[in-house]
């Protein structure tokens, strides 16, 4: 019979590797050098604590685990490798761009703030948003007191940029 049609089951499911960007090819992968920095911190988390922890524990669930923290490192790898870190501008023109925080004020006056990152670094607790969504195109290039328009699931939303800031 066929290996193709046998069974070996050695405990562990296969892990396929996923690419971690969601970016198509050749497309930029743009990042702060904030996020470059904690992924960095994350790889070296995994490989010197992590890793190290779960090769010496005696957990039955070992093997999965492992398998989890190498698709994370490789992952990571990915994602450095790609990378490419924007800093932010060293004399800022009142133009919002990749790494701007941005604060803006909607038709009711309610203000809220966006950081627009790198699609690797996008928090939605933080209200961090990848510079290839719909929020962040609206906002790129944009100046203080301008009014941008975007289209969500809701309908047209339309904001005042009130400040445009940077950090690191």
């Amino acid at each position: 019979m066929s290996k193709a049609f046998t069974k070996d089951d050695d405990g562990v499911a296969p892990v396929l590797l996923r690419p971690v960007s969601t970016l198509p090819p050749g497309v930029k992968n743009y990042m702060t050098a904030g996020g470059a920095k904690r992924i960095e911190d994350e790889l070296k988390h995994l490989r010197e604590v992590e890793r190290p922890r779960i090769v010496t524990s005696a957990d039955a669930a070992r093997a999965e685990m492992l398998q989890k923290i190498d698709l994370r490192i490789a992952q990571l790898d990915q994602s450095l490798l790609a990378a490419e870190v924007v800093s932010p501008p060293a004399e800022p023109d009142n133009k919002v761009r990749f790494g701007a925080t941005v604060t803006v004020r909607d038709k009711a006056g309610a203000e809220m703030k966006y950081r627009i990152v790198g699609v690797d670094e996008t928090d939605t607790d933080r209200d961090w948003v990848s510079w290839r969504s719909p929020i962040a195109k609206a906002l790129l290039n944009a100046s203080v007191g301008q009014r941008v328009k975007f289209q969500i699931p809701a309908g047209t939303q339309e904001w005042e940029i009130v400040a445009i800031s940077y950090e690191d």
